[in-house]
């Protein structure tokens, strides 16, 4: 075996990296653990649901992520021991994604692969289990607080607070990641981008606390860790709606919550917002549900390098009440 699984399923912003000297904190490398690296990640663009890949298969969009990952890094297909991939909406066409993703980018027919989900946090988990040319995202556009405040509530109506200006736009798109041992990465002449460090899953009740998994998540990944909530640097989390993002910072915040839900004797504290979300998030971005994941894990990559810090948090929430979170460690520049 060599050593390192494709996990197709993020994103990589095409911003100018730019190196900067990182924070001179403890590394979370624990002895006789392999250290497991981020070598690269890609994404296609996210475009509006039922635009330019209207005519597109889920497959499609993954073979295409498949392939712009291999461009990147040079991987030779054969060096590749097994493919996972995130889906949510699964396509009664294609009963294996990453299987087909696979063979349509050339794979092997002897490389194994399998498709996992777990709703918005569908490529996380797949990150941790081991026609015409698009070149931008088309739901950016420009607007005012004045446009925005005229559009009416998606559910109840008329006073509902969720409108199509907070809310991630319906999204199609595809993301795929590069992971591999230390060891092997440098083995092949790769310079990584972090370490993927400790990872959570949560789970809580899905009638009033739906969308609250990072508020549950961050705690026991940071517990993990070693870590503080001061120690991180860069906060990514998802962004389903503005009111998700609102009601999990209100319970980070809470010392209530934390006593009455969470069995903490304190609260978990909120992130701090200068450096939370600061290249955008899945408001501006869009969700294409099982590509999110990997996004945020490469923003924190390339965050990290640019900012010069040390430590990212990741998180996000998931349909049925569930959530996830994960801390990724700079590489040395």
């Amino acid at each position: 075996m060599s050593n390192f699984v494709l996990f197709p399923s993020s994103c990589s912003f095409s911003q100018h990296i730019c190196s900067s000297a990182t924070k001179s904190k403890k590394t979370l490398a624990k002895p006789g653990v392999k250290n497991i690296v981020l070598v690269d990640g890609v994404r296609t663009p996210f475009l509006q649901s039922g635009t330019i890949y209207a005519d597109l298969m889920p497959h499609d969009l993954a073979r295409a992520a498949l392939q712009g990952l291999l461009n990147r890094t040079g991987l030779p297909k054969d060096a590749v021991d097994y493919i996972v991939y995130g889906t949510v909406i699964q396509e009664v066409k294609t009963s294996n994604v990453a299987r087909e993703a696979a063979l349509g980018a050339g794979f092997s027919d002897k490389t194994p692969a399998h498709t996992v989900t777990m709703a918005c946090i569908s490529s996380n988990q797949a990150m941790t289990t081991g026609k015409d040319i698009v070149s931008k995202d088309n739901g950016i556009r420009p607007s005012t607080m004045e446009q925005m405040a005229k559009l009416k509530p998606a559910f109840i109506k008329p006073h509902g607070t969720v409108t199509a200006a907070n809310s991630s736009f319906l999204t199609d798109g595809a993301s795929a990641v590069l992971i591999m041992s230390e060891e092997k990465a440098l083995a092949m002449g790769y310079k990584p981008k972090a370490y993927l460090r400790d990872f959570v899953y949560v789970s809580q009740d899905p009638k009033d606390q739906l969308l609250l998994g990072p508020t549950y998540a961050t705690p026991k990944v940071l517990e993990k860790s070693g870590l503080t909530l001061n120690d991180i640097d860069v906060f990514e989390f998802h962004e389903a709606f503005a009111g998700q993002i609102m009601a999990n910072l209100k319970a980070m915040e809470s010392d209530w919550f934390a006593q009455t839900y969470m069995g903490r004797k304190t609260k978990v504290g909120a992130p701090p917002m200068e450096k939370f979300n600061s290249w955008g998030g899945s408001l501006s971005l869009g969700h294409p549900f099982a590509a999110t994941g990997c996004r945020l894990v490469t923003t924190v990559a390339h965050r990290l390098q640019k900012e010069g810090g040390q430590y990212g948090l990741v998180a996000a929430c998931a349909a049925g009440g569930q959530g996830h979170a994960m801390v990724i460690e700079a590489y040395p520049q």
